[in-house]
């Protein structure tokens, strides 16, 4: 930690520093949560297309190589496809 951030720190109140300690726990809770809320999304789509492959209704390999370099770097995008 910074030393001038530890200087501010100390100059507060204890019921403030205990109302951040709060605001921490929330925080961190809630990317837990999201963390949690994208892996399930991921798998959710891997399912999926796992399905669909055994189904014989997968993404043409062709498509596939066309595509993997931007799958790659925009995972958000390719949930979409």
């Amino acid at each position: 930690m910074k030393p001038e951030m530890r200087h501010k720190l100390a100059r507060q109140s204890f019921e403030e520093k205990i109302r951040k300690v709060g605001e921490l726990i929330r925080l961190r809770q809630k990317i837990e949560t999201e963390n949690v809320s994208e892996e399930a999304t991921l798998l959710a789509s891997l399912d999926k297309a796992a399905a669909e492959l055994d189904a014989g209704k997968g993404a043409p390999i062709e498509r596939v190589r066309e595509n993997i370099r931007e799958w790659a770097t925009s995972p958000k995008n390719s949930q979409k496809r």
